[in-house]
């Protein structure tokens, strides 16, 4: 909490806009990934100093590998490196890395960073960063069914809660707020079965722009909100 303000202890992004921040600019692509990455760091670190809890981003979909060889080949360096370079900050803040999505589509180099990082990070207890990567919330969905199948769950054993801990966030609670930057207002497969009850918060800001002030009117909008779960 932040004196007696209500902060959210689950936020997730779609980080949207990077692309047309670049074009508006007459910048290549790449320019406005580079600039989208600058600017998560800044956003991560402003939710961990206002006392949110997990942060789940949405930093590749299952659908953005139909994206140009060159761009997907980009971003995959792009993270990689990222991660690598970000290690000592999960542990000087104390937080724990957690990648969600079909990790095993994921190039071997990103794929051997990012468990690497999820084992160093595992026992940390400050905050949980969930890392979307080839993630689909349909997919997410079907791997959660798959699994139920393989450990022969019967039919009457099945719950909401009972198929929420098959999900890639199992053990978390679901967002308490998804935001979405860059003017498009849809969730884009995203987090579809943990939003069901999530404030939605649209901005038309690309991501890159996306800095303390609106992040504080996304936390502005969810402490207006009446939340009654449906009872």
């Amino acid at each position: 909490m932040e004196g007696n303000q209500k902060i959210p202890q689950h936020v997730a992004i779609i980080m949207d806009g990077n692309r047309r921040w670049a074009k508006e600019r007459g910048l290549p692509t790449i320019e406005g990934h580079k600039a989208g990455y600058k600017n998560f760091k800044k956003i991560a670190n402003l939710c961990l100093e206002k006392g949110v809890k997990i942060l789940t981003v949405f930093a590749f979909s299952t659908e953005n590998w139909n994206r140009s060889q060159q761009e997907v080949n980009y971003l995959m360096n792009l993270l990689e490196e990222g991660l690598k370079k970000e290690s000592k900050f999960f542990k000087e803040k104390n937080i724990r890395f957690n990648p969600i999505g079909r990790l095993s589509d994921l190039p071997a180099n990103l794929f051997k960073t990012v468990q690497k990082l999820k084992e160093e990070t595992a026992q940390n207890s400050g905050g949980i960063l969930n890392l979307a990567l080839s993630y689909g919330g349909r997919a997410e969905i079907i791997d959660a069914l798959k699994k139920i199948i393989e450990d022969k769950v019967l039919p009457e054993e099945i719950s909401e809660e009972n198929f929420s801990n098959y999900l890639y966030t199992a053990g978390q609670p679901d967002p308490d707020i998804v935001i979405r930057t860059g003017g498009r207002k849809r969730i884009s497969n995203f987090l579809l079965f943990q939003s069901a009850y999530s404030e939605i918060y649209f901005t038309d800001v690309f991501w890159p722009d996306f800095d303390e002030k609106e992040l504080e009117s996304a936390f502005g909008f969810f402490r207006n909100q009446v939340r009654t779960f449906g009872k």
